[in-house]
């Protein structure tokens, strides 16, 4: 470029000079005869020098043009002139500096979606006319619609709703809405938060289950009444089992067989205590569960080989993700129970099902089945149908599905028997950390 540029220097110069004389030899100025020359040659070199900065100007502006569209991939190579080098240099900091805030926004809004689509509450934006504009999936599920909820009213969404929920909805600040019939009721936590988003007024609704977290504390309770319980009858226990082997000894050495009878007795309930207060010693100790992906046939044949129940066979390969020893502990509570319930050993089966919301294994029976009522407070610590039992097996049942953030489902079976049902979310590593918790 710049021996093109010599090169043209070269000839204008030339050109120059053969006018120049030529203007002199017709009789003018000298003076005037230069300047009539150099002037065209000064307005070309001027023009010339102004095009790379008209150039590199129209390049800035398109860079600031696109900055207004929100593109800021868009750069600038420096110019050879030092005067808008400097300013070519900064403006493309300040491009790649946009560029990469702009990236780390886009970012953070897909990490906050994420987190709201995957939340446990029911999450709603509302603007201040009612109208749904942001919506979770959970939001979705709870109002029983499939599509999407962004554009309709509040009022609508919530019309099949009860009224003590919808009440609670439209209300600002926090409330706690009870459903259903007892035992079987569900709570929640509802908050509606009024914020200026844009200028305008916006409602944060959020909708929060608390009935597994209220159960949790009630079975916290209950635990720690059992330590207590538990503690002091020990405390009891160990004096009075000495005593009664003291008296049985000294009774021996007087010759009074007769007191046998009574020592026995003292003993064989003691005994009976004492299991007694270990089963329930047991469940106030449960720990968390450790849950490890386990091979469903591996696990499953063996165990109902042993319980001598039917087993529908997984498919091979298919995998569940629990604590083997504690779920080992549920299914020989379960079948245990189908048989004290009078059902044979071969009408007692166990069922894996799956599918896209989660995993089942279901253990079903022949026995004599469940009243409604005791069916409904079947899960309840304590509560027992049988004259010895002690209420503590599916109330272990529920505590350890409950730990691994399951459920547990008691309905009747057709043609008699009674189905429970131990319900799984589906099957993923990746919930270990939430199972742990």
């Amino acid at each position: 470029m710049k021996r093109l540029l010599l090169w043209l220097g070269l000839l204008a110069g030339a050109l120059a000079v053969h006018a120049l004389l030529g203007l002199w030899l017709t009789g003018l100025p000298l003076w005037l005869a230069t300047a009539v020359t150099l002037l065209p040659f000064a307005l070309l070199a001027r023009r010339l020098e102004a095009t790379p900065y008209r150039q590199q100007l129209r390049a800035l502006s398109s860079m600031i043009a696109g900055w207004r569209d929100s593109d800021f991939a868009l750069s600038i190579s420096a110019p050879d002139s030092p005067e808008l080098d400097h300013l070519t240099r900064e403006l493309n900091a300040v491009g790649t500096l946009l560029r990469r805030e702009r990236h780390s926004l886009v970012q953070r809004e897909l990490l906050l979606q994420t987190v709201i689509q995957s939340s446990p509450m029911a999450v709603m934006l509302c603007d201040s006319d009612g109208h749904i504009v942001l919506a979770n999936v959970k939001a979705r599920q709870w109002f029983g619609r499939q599509g999407q909820l962004e554009g309709h009213t509040l009022a609508e969404a919530s019309s099949a709703l009860p009224p003590s929920l919808q009440s609670a909805l439209e209300k600002d600040g926090e409330s706690m809405c009870t459903l259903g019939q007892e035992p079987d009721l569900d709570t929640f936590h509802v908050s509606r938060t009024r914020f200026e988003l844009n200028g305008q007024a916006h409602y944060l609704i959020l909708v929060r289950p608390m009935t597994r977290e209220l159960n949790r504390r009630e079975a916290a309770v209950w635990k720690k009444v059992i330590r207590l319980m538990s503690h002091e009858i020990n405390n009891s226990l160990a004096p009075i089992s000495s005593l009664a082997h003291s008296g049985r000894t000294l009774a021996n050495q007087h010759g009074v067989p007769s007191l046998d009878r009574v020592f026995d007795t003292i003993e064989s309930r003691a005994r009976h205590l004492n299991d007694f207060i270990a089963g329930y010693a047991r469940f106030a100790k449960l720990p968390p569960p450790q849950p490890e992906a386990v091979d469903l046939r591996s696990f499953l044949t063996p165990l109902c080989g042993a319980l001598d129940c039917q087993l529908d066979m997984p498919a091979a390969g298919q995998h569940g993700w629990f604590d083997p020893a504690q779920l080992e502990q549920v299914l020989i509570n379960l079948v245990k129970n189908a048989l004290e319930a009078g059902s044979e050993s071969g009408d007692i089966s166990v069922h894996w099902l799956s599918d896209p919301a989660g995993d089942v294994l279901e253990v079903r029976d022949r026995g004599q089945g469940m009243a409604a009522d005791s069916m409904e407070r079947a899960l309840l610590p304590f509560y027992s149908t049988k004259r010895s039992g002690s209420g503590l097996g599916l109330a272990l049942a529920r505590e350890i599905m409950e730990a691994h953030e399951g459920y547990i489902d008691i309905r009747p079976r057709e043609g008699g028997g009674t189905v429970v049902s131990l319900c799984f979310e589906r099957a993923n590593p990746d919930n270990a950390s939430a199972i742990n918790r």
